[in-house]
Protein backbone atom coordinates (compact mmCIF):
# COMPACT_ATOMS: atom_id res chain seq x y z
CA UNK A 1 0.00 0.00 0.00
CA UNK A 2 1.72 3.32 -0.92
CA UNK A 3 2.58 5.88 1.27
CA UNK A 4 0.49 8.67 -1.01
CA UNK A 5 -2.89 6.63 -0.25
CA UNK A 6 -2.22 6.37 3.31
CA UNK A 7 -1.71 9.92 3.41
CA UNK A 8 -4.67 10.66 1.15
CA UNK A 9 -7.23 8.29 2.34
CA UNK A 10 -5.99 7.17 6.04
CA UNK A 11 -6.56 10.63 7.31
CA UNK A 12 -9.88 11.42 6.07
CA UNK A 13 -12.67 11.35 9.19
CA UNK A 14 -15.59 9.92 8.08
CA UNK A 15 -18.82 7.97 9.32
CA UNK A 16 -18.75 4.48 10.44
CA UNK A 17 -21.81 4.38 8.60
CA UNK A 18 -23.26 2.38 11.55
CA UNK A 19 -26.48 3.38 10.14
CA UNK A 20 -28.04 5.66 7.10
CA UNK A 21 -28.48 8.46 7.13
CA UNK A 22 -26.00 8.98 9.86
CA UNK A 23 -27.16 10.17 13.57
CA UNK A 24 -26.10 13.93 12.97
CA UNK A 25 -28.67 13.92 10.07
CA UNK A 26 -31.33 12.99 12.26
CA UNK A 27 -33.55 16.20 13.22
CA UNK A 28 -34.80 17.89 16.59
CA UNK A 29 -37.65 18.94 14.23
CA UNK A 30 -39.17 15.14 13.76
CA UNK A 31 -42.42 14.62 14.91
CA UNK A 32 -42.85 13.33 18.25
CA UNK A 33 -46.34 11.53 17.87
CA UNK A 34 -44.88 9.54 15.12
CA UNK A 35 -42.89 7.17 17.26
CA UNK A 36 -45.88 5.76 19.45
CA UNK A 37 -47.67 5.70 15.87
CA UNK A 38 -44.54 4.04 14.69
CA UNK A 39 -44.74 1.32 17.30
CA UNK A 40 -48.39 0.79 16.88
CA UNK A 41 -48.18 -0.22 13.24
CA UNK A 42 -45.38 -3.25 14.20
CA UNK A 43 -46.92 -6.47 12.92
CA UNK A 44 -47.79 -8.83 15.58
CA UNK A 45 -44.79 -11.17 15.82
CA UNK A 46 -42.19 -8.78 14.41
CA UNK A 47 -39.13 -9.43 15.25
CA UNK A 48 -37.47 -7.09 17.63
CA UNK A 49 -34.01 -5.68 19.25
CA UNK A 50 -33.64 -3.81 21.97
CA UNK A 51 -30.84 -1.82 22.86
CA UNK A 52 -30.53 -0.21 26.39
CA UNK A 53 -28.05 2.44 27.40
CA UNK A 54 -26.14 2.92 30.77
CA UNK A 55 -24.30 5.51 30.80
CA UNK A 56 -22.23 5.63 34.21
CA UNK A 57 -18.56 4.75 35.10
CA UNK A 58 -16.75 4.86 37.73
CA UNK A 59 -13.51 6.40 36.26
CA UNK A 60 -13.44 8.16 32.90
CA UNK A 61 -10.84 6.58 29.49
CA UNK A 62 -9.66 9.19 28.13
CA UNK A 63 -10.05 7.64 24.47
CA UNK A 64 -13.98 6.83 25.22
CA UNK A 65 -16.54 8.68 22.45
CA UNK A 66 -19.11 7.17 24.09
CA UNK A 67 -22.23 9.21 25.99
CA UNK A 68 -21.28 8.44 29.57
CA UNK A 69 -21.14 9.88 33.18
CA UNK A 70 -18.22 9.72 35.84
CA UNK A 71 -19.66 8.34 39.31
CA UNK A 72 -18.26 7.07 42.38
CA UNK A 73 -21.79 7.04 44.23
CA UNK A 74 -24.28 4.43 43.69
CA UNK A 75 -27.51 6.43 44.10
CA UNK A 76 -27.58 8.30 40.39
CA UNK A 77 -27.47 4.34 38.74
CA UNK A 78 -30.29 3.36 41.19
CA UNK A 79 -32.27 6.50 39.79
CA UNK A 80 -31.45 6.17 36.44
CA UNK A 81 -32.43 2.49 36.81
CA UNK A 82 -35.85 3.26 37.89
CA UNK A 83 -36.99 5.71 35.42
CA UNK A 84 -35.82 3.22 32.58
CA UNK A 85 -38.58 0.85 34.11
CA UNK A 86 -40.63 3.59 33.65
CA UNK A 87 -39.86 3.74 29.95
CA UNK A 88 -40.28 0.26 29.88
CA UNK A 89 -43.64 0.90 30.90
CA UNK A 90 -44.37 3.51 28.22
CA UNK A 91 -43.42 1.51 25.23
CA UNK A 92 -45.54 -1.61 26.87
CA UNK A 93 -48.54 0.96 26.64
CA UNK A 94 -47.87 2.32 23.64
CA UNK A 95 -48.58 -1.32 22.08
CA UNK A 96 -51.39 -3.43 22.76
CA UNK A 97 -49.88 -6.45 21.23
CA UNK A 98 -46.53 -6.73 23.09
CA UNK A 99 -43.12 -7.01 21.65
CA UNK A 100 -41.43 -10.45 19.97
CA UNK A 101 -38.22 -9.42 21.47
CA UNK A 102 -35.29 -11.58 20.58
CA UNK A 103 -31.90 -9.51 20.26
CA UNK A 104 -31.16 -7.10 23.45
CA UNK A 105 -27.70 -5.38 23.67
CA UNK A 106 -27.01 -3.43 26.98
CA UNK A 107 -24.55 -0.46 26.34
CA UNK A 108 -22.09 1.78 28.18
CA UNK A 109 -20.92 3.80 29.79
CA UNK A 110 -20.10 0.26 31.60
CA UNK A 111 -24.00 -1.85 32.04
CA UNK A 112 -22.63 -4.38 35.01
CA UNK A 113 -22.25 -1.24 37.25
CA UNK A 114 -25.77 -1.65 38.05
CA UNK A 115 -26.35 -3.78 40.88
CA UNK A 116 -26.94 -7.85 40.26
CA UNK A 117 -30.37 -7.34 41.48
CA UNK A 118 -31.25 -5.25 39.06
CA UNK A 119 -29.87 -6.10 36.29
CA UNK A 120 -31.72 -9.32 36.89
CA UNK A 121 -34.78 -7.34 37.34
CA UNK A 122 -34.52 -4.95 33.96
CA UNK A 123 -34.65 -8.70 32.10
CA UNK A 124 -37.46 -9.81 34.27
CA UNK A 125 -39.50 -6.38 33.35
CA UNK A 126 -38.45 -6.87 29.34
CA UNK A 127 -39.82 -10.51 29.57
CA UNK A 128 -43.09 -9.98 31.39
CA UNK A 129 -43.67 -5.95 30.17
CA UNK A 130 -42.45 -6.07 26.43
CA UNK A 131 -42.51 -9.87 25.23
CA UNK A 132 -40.02 -12.71 24.53
CA UNK A 133 -39.50 -14.50 21.31
CA UNK A 134 -38.92 -18.04 21.89
CA UNK A 135 -35.04 -17.36 21.58
CA UNK A 136 -33.50 -14.80 23.40
CA UNK A 137 -29.59 -13.56 22.27
CA UNK A 138 -28.59 -10.76 24.72
CA UNK A 139 -25.51 -9.05 24.89
CA UNK A 140 -23.56 -7.11 27.82
CA UNK A 141 -20.53 -5.05 27.11
CA UNK A 142 -18.55 -5.03 30.72
CA UNK A 143 -15.43 -3.62 31.92
CA UNK A 144 -13.55 -6.49 33.49
CA UNK A 145 -11.94 -4.30 35.77
CA UNK A 146 -15.05 -3.87 37.99
CA UNK A 147 -16.66 -7.20 36.86
CA UNK A 148 -17.62 -8.98 40.28
CA UNK A 149 -18.48 -12.95 40.66
CA UNK A 150 -21.98 -11.75 42.06
CA UNK A 151 -22.53 -9.85 38.52
CA UNK A 152 -21.25 -12.81 36.69
CA UNK A 153 -23.45 -14.89 38.32
CA UNK A 154 -26.68 -12.63 37.96
CA UNK A 155 -25.32 -12.52 34.16
CA UNK A 156 -26.05 -16.11 33.46
CA UNK A 157 -29.18 -16.43 35.36
CA UNK A 158 -30.35 -13.78 33.57
CA UNK A 159 -29.93 -15.25 30.13
CA UNK A 160 -27.01 -12.98 28.41
CA UNK A 161 -25.63 -15.32 26.12
CA UNK A 162 -23.03 -13.27 25.00
CA UNK A 163 -20.21 -10.65 26.66
CA UNK A 164 -17.98 -7.96 24.86
CA UNK A 165 -14.84 -7.07 26.88
CA UNK A 166 -13.15 -3.75 26.71
CA UNK A 167 -9.34 -4.74 25.84
CA UNK A 168 -7.92 -1.86 23.68
CA UNK A 169 -4.64 -2.33 24.92
CA UNK A 170 -2.49 -4.39 27.34
CA UNK A 171 0.64 -2.74 27.16
CA UNK A 172 1.38 -0.61 30.57
CA UNK A 173 2.47 2.32 28.72
CA UNK A 174 -0.76 2.80 26.12
CA UNK A 175 -2.80 1.94 29.84
CA UNK A 176 -1.33 4.43 31.63
CA UNK A 177 -1.68 7.23 28.65
CA UNK A 178 -5.55 6.70 28.36
CA UNK A 179 -6.32 6.09 32.18
CA UNK A 180 -7.36 2.49 31.80
CA UNK A 181 -4.92 0.36 33.50
CA UNK A 182 -6.05 -3.39 33.29
CA UNK A 183 -3.74 -6.72 33.32
CA UNK A 184 -4.10 -9.43 31.27
CA UNK A 185 -4.86 -11.21 34.57
CA UNK A 186 -7.91 -9.03 35.50
CA UNK A 187 -9.06 -9.61 32.16
CA UNK A 188 -8.53 -13.70 32.27
CA UNK A 189 -10.27 -13.63 35.85
CA UNK A 190 -13.43 -11.94 34.04
CA UNK A 191 -13.89 -14.29 31.04
CA UNK A 192 -13.06 -17.14 33.75
CA UNK A 193 -16.14 -15.90 35.85
CA UNK A 194 -18.28 -15.59 32.39
CA UNK A 195 -17.42 -19.19 31.16
CA UNK A 196 -17.79 -20.67 34.66
CA UNK A 197 -21.71 -18.99 34.88
CA UNK A 198 -22.20 -20.62 30.99
CA UNK A 199 -21.84 -17.25 29.23
CA UNK A 200 -19.25 -18.74 26.52
CA UNK A 201 -19.47 -16.06 23.58
CA UNK A 202 -17.17 -14.20 24.03
CA UNK A 203 -16.34 -10.83 22.37
CA UNK A 204 -12.85 -8.20 22.69
CA UNK A 205 -12.56 -4.77 21.61
CA UNK A 206 -9.15 -3.89 20.71
CA UNK A 207 -7.83 -0.03 19.61
CA UNK A 208 -5.25 0.91 17.61
CA UNK A 209 -3.65 4.56 17.18
CA UNK A 210 -3.48 4.82 20.76
CA UNK A 211 -0.29 7.06 22.36
CA UNK A 212 2.48 5.80 22.47
CA UNK A 213 1.18 2.56 20.97
CA UNK A 214 3.57 0.67 18.32
CA UNK A 215 3.18 -2.50 16.19
CA UNK A 216 5.05 -4.24 18.30
CA UNK A 217 2.70 -3.50 20.90
CA UNK A 218 -0.14 -4.24 19.03
CA UNK A 219 0.93 -8.02 18.34
CA UNK A 220 2.02 -8.53 21.94
CA UNK A 221 -1.86 -7.16 22.87
CA UNK A 222 -3.47 -9.72 20.20
CA UNK A 223 -0.89 -12.81 21.61
CA UNK A 224 -2.58 -12.50 25.24
CA UNK A 225 -5.66 -12.16 23.99
CA UNK A 226 -6.30 -14.87 21.60
CA UNK A 227 -4.53 -16.88 24.75
CA UNK A 228 -8.21 -17.10 26.15
CA UNK A 229 -9.47 -17.53 23.12
CA UNK A 230 -12.81 -14.80 22.38
CA UNK A 231 -15.01 -15.76 19.44
CA UNK A 232 -14.97 -12.16 18.17
CA UNK A 233 -12.46 -9.54 17.93
CA UNK A 234 -13.87 -5.47 17.39
CA UNK A 235 -10.52 -3.36 16.58
CA UNK A 236 -11.26 0.02 15.88
CA UNK A 237 -8.91 2.86 14.93
CA UNK A 238 -8.78 5.54 17.78
CA UNK A 239 -11.06 8.81 16.76
CA UNK A 240 -9.24 11.46 18.56
CA UNK A 241 -12.07 14.61 18.25
CA UNK A 242 -10.97 16.35 21.34
CA UNK A 243 -13.60 19.50 20.04
CA UNK A 244 -16.06 17.04 20.42
CA UNK A 245 -14.66 14.59 23.62
CA UNK A 246 -12.85 16.80 25.65
CA UNK A 247 -11.65 14.84 28.34
CA UNK A 248 -9.33 13.46 25.28
CA UNK A 249 -7.49 16.43 25.53
CA UNK A 250 -6.04 15.11 28.42
CA UNK A 251 -3.99 12.57 25.70
CA UNK A 252 -0.87 13.92 24.76
CA UNK A 253 -1.28 14.56 20.74
CA UNK A 254 1.92 13.88 20.22
CA UNK A 255 2.28 10.80 21.61
CA UNK A 256 -0.17 10.27 18.56
CA UNK A 257 0.58 7.55 15.55
CA UNK A 258 0.23 9.38 12.50
CA UNK A 259 -1.33 7.89 9.00
CA UNK A 260 1.06 5.63 8.22
CA UNK A 261 1.77 4.26 11.93
CA UNK A 262 -1.54 3.66 12.11
CA UNK A 263 -1.86 1.61 8.58
CA UNK A 264 0.95 -0.38 10.07
CA UNK A 265 -0.68 -0.96 13.69
CA UNK A 266 -4.12 -2.05 11.42
CA UNK A 267 -2.26 -4.41 9.47
CA UNK A 268 -0.28 -6.21 12.04
CA UNK A 269 -3.30 -6.68 14.13
CA UNK A 270 -5.12 -8.24 11.24
CA UNK A 271 -2.06 -10.26 9.77
CA UNK A 272 -1.75 -11.68 13.55
CA UNK A 273 -5.49 -12.36 14.36
CA UNK A 274 -6.06 -14.26 10.30
CA UNK A 275 -2.34 -16.01 11.86
CA UNK A 276 -4.34 -17.58 14.72
CA UNK A 277 -7.13 -18.65 13.08
CA UNK A 278 -9.82 -15.56 13.03
CA UNK A 279 -12.15 -15.07 10.21
CA UNK A 280 -12.06 -11.09 8.68
CA UNK A 281 -15.04 -9.42 8.73
CA UNK A 282 -15.55 -6.74 7.18
CA UNK A 283 -13.59 -3.95 7.68
CA UNK A 284 -12.89 -4.16 11.73
CA UNK A 285 -13.92 -7.82 13.20
CA UNK A 286 -12.58 -11.09 13.41
CA UNK A 287 -14.45 -14.46 14.35
CA UNK A 288 -13.91 -17.99 14.69
CA UNK A 289 -14.23 -19.80 11.71
CA UNK A 290 -17.23 -21.26 13.11
CA UNK A 291 -18.96 -18.74 15.08
CA UNK A 292 -22.41 -16.92 13.47
CA UNK A 293 -20.23 -14.11 12.20
CA UNK A 294 -18.59 -16.18 9.57
CA UNK A 295 -21.04 -18.07 8.57
CA UNK A 296 -23.61 -14.91 7.97
CA UNK A 297 -20.38 -13.05 5.88
CA UNK A 298 -19.62 -16.65 3.71
CA UNK A 299 -24.11 -16.67 3.01
CA UNK A 300 -23.77 -12.88 2.12
CA UNK A 301 -26.23 -12.14 5.01
CA UNK A 302 -23.67 -9.92 7.14
CA UNK A 303 -25.79 -6.97 8.84
CA UNK A 304 -24.04 -3.52 10.32
CA UNK A 305 -25.85 -1.89 13.05
CA UNK A 306 -24.83 0.69 15.99
CA UNK A 307 -23.38 -1.75 17.69
CA UNK A 308 -21.27 -2.99 14.77
CA UNK A 309 -21.03 -6.48 12.27
CA UNK A 310 -24.35 -8.21 13.29
CA UNK A 311 -26.14 -11.44 12.41
CA UNK A 312 -29.05 -9.90 13.47
CA UNK A 313 -31.41 -8.51 9.99
CA UNK A 314 -34.52 -7.42 12.28
CA UNK A 315 -35.80 -3.98 11.18
CA UNK A 316 -37.31 -3.16 14.76
CA UNK A 317 -34.69 -1.66 17.49
CA UNK A 318 -36.01 -0.07 20.37
CA UNK A 319 -33.60 1.94 21.85
CA UNK A 320 -34.02 2.13 26.08
CA UNK A 321 -31.90 4.85 27.74
CA UNK A 322 -30.67 8.46 27.62
CA UNK A 323 -29.26 9.25 23.93
CA UNK A 324 -30.01 5.35 22.75
CA UNK A 325 -30.81 5.57 18.99
CA UNK A 326 -33.44 2.98 17.70
CA UNK A 327 -34.89 2.14 14.01
CA UNK A 328 -38.33 1.03 12.90
CA UNK A 329 -39.25 0.10 9.64
CA UNK A 330 -40.41 4.18 8.90
CA UNK A 331 -37.05 5.61 10.69
CA UNK A 332 -34.69 6.61 13.46
CA UNK A 333 -35.69 7.66 17.01
CA UNK A 334 -32.90 8.80 19.12
CA UNK A 335 -33.47 9.74 22.84
CA UNK A 336 -32.39 12.58 25.18
CA UNK A 337 -28.68 12.60 25.79
CA UNK A 338 -28.48 14.11 28.84
CA UNK A 339 -29.61 11.70 31.58
CA UNK A 340 -31.45 14.47 33.50
CA UNK A 341 -33.74 15.67 30.36
CA UNK A 342 -34.48 11.82 29.48
CA UNK A 343 -35.53 11.38 33.16
CA UNK A 344 -37.99 14.61 33.09
CA UNK A 345 -39.26 13.36 29.96
CA UNK A 346 -39.95 10.24 31.14
CA UNK A 347 -40.92 11.19 34.26
CA UNK A 348 -43.75 12.95 32.38
CA UNK A 349 -44.90 9.78 31.20
CA UNK A 350 -43.58 11.04 27.66
CA UNK A 351 -41.65 8.92 25.34
CA UNK A 352 -38.33 10.67 25.52
CA UNK A 353 -37.80 11.79 21.63
CA UNK A 354 -35.19 13.90 20.80
CA UNK A 355 -34.77 13.61 17.24
CA UNK A 356 -35.55 11.44 14.76
CA UNK A 357 -35.86 10.54 10.82
CA UNK A 358 -38.42 9.63 8.45
CA UNK A 359 -36.46 7.44 5.93
CA UNK A 360 -37.46 8.45 2.56
CA UNK A 361 -37.26 5.45 -0.78
CA UNK A 362 -33.98 6.89 -1.76
CA UNK A 363 -32.67 6.63 1.76
CA UNK A 364 -33.29 3.61 1.85
CA UNK A 365 -31.49 2.71 -1.44
CA UNK A 366 -28.67 4.13 -0.58
CA UNK A 367 -28.51 2.88 3.00
CA UNK A 368 -28.50 -0.90 1.28
CA UNK A 369 -26.01 0.33 -1.23
CA UNK A 370 -23.48 1.30 1.75
CA UNK A 371 -24.72 -1.64 3.92
CA UNK A 372 -23.94 -3.94 1.59
CA UNK A 373 -20.06 -2.21 0.56
CA UNK A 374 -19.39 -2.20 4.25
CA UNK A 375 -20.03 -5.67 4.85
CA UNK A 376 -19.20 -7.42 1.53
CA UNK A 377 -16.65 -4.71 -0.15
CA UNK A 378 -18.68 -4.84 -3.46
CA UNK A 379 -22.15 -4.09 -4.13
CA UNK A 380 -24.52 -4.18 -7.53
CA UNK A 381 -25.98 -1.02 -7.86
CA UNK A 382 -27.77 -1.49 -10.43
CA UNK A 383 -29.50 -4.50 -9.21
CA UNK A 384 -30.44 -3.13 -5.69
CA UNK A 385 -31.75 0.27 -7.72
CA UNK A 386 -33.95 -1.79 -9.84
CA UNK A 387 -35.69 -3.66 -6.68
CA UNK A 388 -36.17 -0.41 -5.24
CA UNK A 389 -37.59 1.51 -7.63
CA UNK A 390 -34.67 3.84 -9.18
CA UNK A 391 -32.43 4.22 -11.88
CA UNK A 392 -28.60 3.33 -11.52
CA UNK A 393 -27.63 6.50 -12.51
CA UNK A 394 -28.99 8.18 -9.79
CA UNK A 395 -26.29 7.14 -8.11
CA UNK A 396 -23.08 6.67 -10.66
CA UNK A 397 -23.53 9.28 -12.83
CA UNK A 398 -21.27 12.34 -11.66
CA UNK A 399 -20.26 10.76 -8.24
CA UNK A 400 -16.83 12.56 -8.08
CA UNK A 401 -16.56 10.42 -4.98
CA UNK A 402 -16.36 7.59 -6.82
CA UNK A 403 -14.41 8.41 -9.59
CA UNK A 404 -11.66 9.55 -7.39
CA UNK A 405 -11.35 6.18 -5.92
CA UNK A 406 -11.65 4.51 -9.58
CA UNK A 407 -8.86 6.77 -10.84
CA UNK A 408 -6.62 6.20 -7.80
CA UNK A 409 -7.12 1.79 -8.17
CA UNK A 410 -8.99 1.54 -5.11
CA UNK A 411 -12.11 0.55 -6.79
CA UNK A 412 -13.09 -1.13 -9.45
CA UNK A 413 -16.53 -0.48 -12.02
CA UNK A 414 -18.01 -3.08 -14.16
CA UNK A 415 -21.44 -1.94 -15.20
CA UNK A 416 -23.14 -1.19 -12.04
CA UNK A 417 -21.10 -2.90 -9.91
CA UNK A 418 -18.33 -1.98 -7.46
CA UNK A 419 -15.74 -3.62 -5.54
CA UNK A 420 -12.98 -2.32 -3.25
CA UNK A 421 -9.43 -3.63 -4.14
CA UNK A 422 -8.84 -6.78 -1.73
CA UNK A 423 -5.62 -4.45 -0.90
CA UNK A 424 -7.24 -1.38 0.22
CA UNK A 425 -10.19 -2.39 2.54
CA UNK A 426 -9.47 0.37 4.73
CA UNK A 427 -10.86 2.84 2.47
CA UNK A 428 -14.12 0.95 2.22
CA UNK A 429 -16.09 3.93 4.42
CA UNK A 430 -14.26 6.60 2.02
CA UNK A 431 -15.80 4.19 -0.55
CA UNK A 432 -19.27 4.03 1.13
CA UNK A 433 -18.98 8.11 1.63
CA UNK A 434 -19.31 8.30 -2.10
CA UNK A 435 -22.81 7.24 -1.71
CA UNK A 436 -23.98 9.41 1.37
CA UNK A 437 -26.07 12.49 0.15
CA UNK A 438 -25.83 13.80 3.04
CA UNK A 439 -21.87 14.04 3.81
CA UNK A 440 -20.63 16.88 5.33
CA UNK A 441 -24.30 18.53 5.99
CA UNK A 442 -24.20 18.35 9.60
CA UNK A 443 -20.62 19.86 9.93
CA UNK A 444 -19.97 17.33 12.64
CA UNK A 445 -16.24 15.72 13.00
CA UNK A 446 -15.74 11.57 12.21
CA UNK A 447 -13.40 9.36 13.06
CA UNK A 448 -10.42 8.64 10.54
CA UNK A 449 -11.35 6.42 7.81
CA UNK A 450 -7.80 4.61 8.82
Amino acid sequence: MSAAIIEKYGDARLPRYTSYPTAPNFSADFDAPDYPAWLKALPQGQPTSLYIHIPFCRSMCWYCGCHTTITERDRPILDYIEILHREIELLASARDDGFSVGEIHFGGGTPTIIRPEEFIALMDAFRNRLGFAGAVNAAVEIDPRTLTGEMAVALGQSGVTRASLGVQSFDPKVQRAINRVQSVETTMDAVEHLRHNNINAINFDLIYGLPFQTVESCVETVEAAVSMRPDRLAVFGYAHIPSFKKHQRLIDEAALPDARERALQASAIAEALVAAGYVRIGLDHFALPGDDLSLAQAEGRLHRNFQGYTTDACEALIGLGASSIGRLPQGYIQNEVPPGLYATRVSKGELPVAKGYRLTPEDRLRGEVIERLMCDFTVDVATLAAAHGFDAELLLRGNDRLDELERDGLIERRGGVIRVSEDHRFIVRAAASAFDAYLNRSGRSFSKAA
